[in-house]
């Protein structure tokens, strides 16, 4: 894959002078009285542009409340999200709309494709939903980038599940968004379709200077990822930078062994 080149200029571990995307004191609960839950508890972490991270933590832990809130799918209780710079959590529901249809890919475990359209239109579809003009040549490289290049006048269900996924990634790229967010991206998908899968995940961060931030429950997707941020009971409990499986399987036994409301 090849569109922009990324320089860092900061190490990791540090927050770059303009973060992809920034999250301060996000708070998010839900119900009331004896049925509050606390699903973030004052989240602050900055992810670097051109950086791939892994979000991980036992079930209940605020994993997709993290990404909802960070994603501007749903708006926190408290503290701010900041995007490329620009602060969103204040955003009517319109602009907030346009922005994550320009600014903002998404990838699904279940890849989300229209089974109506082609895959080079459901590529297209972001481009369309914005009001942009629909970058045709562009489609078509992406396309061919992940390996679907003959497929483009093809219906979904023509494609394999990996296949589709993969359309998924290339239609999460078509507005060169500010941060791709992937859900359970091979959560559907056998071991080794997972792994060409998060291939080009890891490509499109090397050479296109994407910015992915990925929720998962699996160690072996989690090592491709510079850093694995690990959450519990709605709260940071840690991370690993170069994370490898091992690690990340025993930081996920000992989360899933600690006690509800512990420290972090």
């Amino acid at each position: 894959m090849a569109r922009r080149q990324h320089v860092r200029t900061e190490p990791y571990g540090r927050p770059a002078a303009h973060a992809a995307i920034e999250l301060r004191a996000v708070r998010r609960t839900y119900g009331r009285g004896g049925e509050t839950v606390h699903a973030l508890r004052g989240i602050d972490l900055s992810l670097d542009r051109g950086s791939f991270t892994a979000v991980m933590g036992p079930s209940g832990s605020g994993k997709s409340t993290f990404l909802q809130c960070a994603a501007g799918l749903d708006r926190p209780d408290a503290g701010e999200v900041h995007l490329g710079g620009e602060e969103i959590t204040r955003l009517s529901e319109n602009r907030l709309t346009k922005l994550r249809r320009s600014r903002i890919g998404f990838i699904f475990q279940s890849f989300n494709l229209l089974p109506s359209l082609t895959v080079q239109q459901n590529v297209l579809l972001p481009q369309r939903l914005a009001g942009e003009r629909q970058d045709r040549a562009r489609a078509r490289e992406l396309l061919a980038q992940v390996g679907l290049g003959e497929h483009g006048g093809r219906r979904p269900g023509q494609l394999s599940g990996g296949q589709q996924q993969r359309v998924a990634i290339a239609r999460a790229l078509i507005t060169d968004p500010d941060v791709v967010f992937a859900d359970e991206p091979t959560g559907a998908l056998d071991t080794r379709t997972a792994h060409e899968v998060l291939g080009l995940l890891r490509r499109a961060v090397d050479t296109m200077g994407a910015t992915v931030v990925m929720v998962t429950h699996d160690p072996v997707a989690a090592s491709f990822a510079d850093r694995a941020v690990f959450l519990a009971d709605g709260a940071l409990a840690g991370e690993l930078y170069h994370p490898d499986p091992k690690a990340v399987a025993d930081r996920m036994v000992t989360l899933a062994a600690r006690p509800v409301g512990a420290a972090a």
